[in-house]
């Protein structure tokens, strides 16, 4: 049976993951430290780590499996939920699989190393997250639902 799991620690997308679940009728299971409030719907489960670095991935990254589906901006947790055979989405829509986490993993590290050298401390994090973001994630979610569901 597929799952949609949450990294839900600052996930833009919670309110739409629930709703497009909720209509294929799919559990959906949201990790946190904490700060998320329970959910009326029965198919939305709530999780609540320990505190501390990295325990929601921890706590996905052992769960997920073939058929499931992961929302994370994560791309450590992403590589470890490609490797278990589950289907993992960004926030903004764009699909992460076995032929890319290779290029978004050296991707990151650039970008930290960057980061590092910068003496300055001047630059701007990533691009505001906007309403065609939103709509690339819905659009994305619906058809990774309906593959996982083919299966």
């Amino acid at each position: 049976m597929t799952t949609l799991y949450i990294d839900g620690d600052a996930c833009p997308v919670k309110a739409e993951a629930e709703r497009v679940a909720s209509r294929h009728r799919i559990p959906m299971v949201l990790v946190s430290n904490g700060g998320l409030r329970p959910s009326a719907n029965p198919l939305v489960q709530v999780v609540i780590v320990a505190e501390g670095a990295d325990e929601a991935d921890k706590w996905i990254a052992d769960r997920c499996g073939p058929g499931d589906l992961v929302v994370t901006s994560d791309i450590p947790l992403a590589a470890k939920c490609v490797e278990a055979g589950a289907g993992v989405l960004r926030p903004n829509g764009d699909a992460i699989t076995a032929a890319n986490i290779g290029q978004q993993l050296a991707m990151r590290d650039l970008m930290a190393d960057l980061r590092a050298a910068n003496p300055l401390g001047t630059g701007g994090g990533g691009k505001p997250f906007g309403k065609a973001d939103r709509s690339r994630f819905l659009d994305a979610l619906e058809r990774e639902i309906r593959v996982a569901l083919r299966r």
